[in-house]
């Protein structure tokens, strides 16, 4: 089992930055591929970025490559969203996540959840 803490969302204007935070528990971190995955109200959850296990390889959704960068130290760990940029449609429960592979995590095949922090972008 991995038990996922996401910490850092909140309230911003428009344009600021925003990094999240997640921090697994349980069974080795080092092993899982992780990302980063959001829903809006009225929307589906949808994927955001994905790093690998070593972090090497990253991926991310077209609606935020070139702002959002994910990076995770496992020594720590944790995974982190580094969100720059923000827009208002960004406002979402942004959600962690775990699998095996990270080409599973961009396909939404996920192990593990973590319980969602709020990010709420204002104009």
């Amino acid at each position: 089992q991995v038990q996922l803490i996401e910490s850092g969302g909140g309230l911003v204007q428009a344009g600021v930055s925003l990094r999240l935070s997640c921090t697994a528990s349980g069974r080795s971190f080092s092993t899982y591929a992780m990302g980063w995955f959001r829903q809006a109200p009225g929307k589906e959850r949808e994927f955001v970025a994905a790093a690998s296990w070593t972090g090497t390889n990253t991926y991310y959704a077209d609606s935020v490559k070139g702002r959002f960068t994910i990076n995770r130290d496992n020594a720590k760990n944790t995974v982190y969203l580094q969100m720059d940029r923000l827009k208002p449609e960004d406002t979402a429960v942004y959600y962690c996540a775990a699998s095996v592979s990270v080409l599973f995590v961009t396909r939404g095949r996920v192990d593990y959840w973590g319980q969602g922090t709020q990010v709420t972008v204002s104009s």
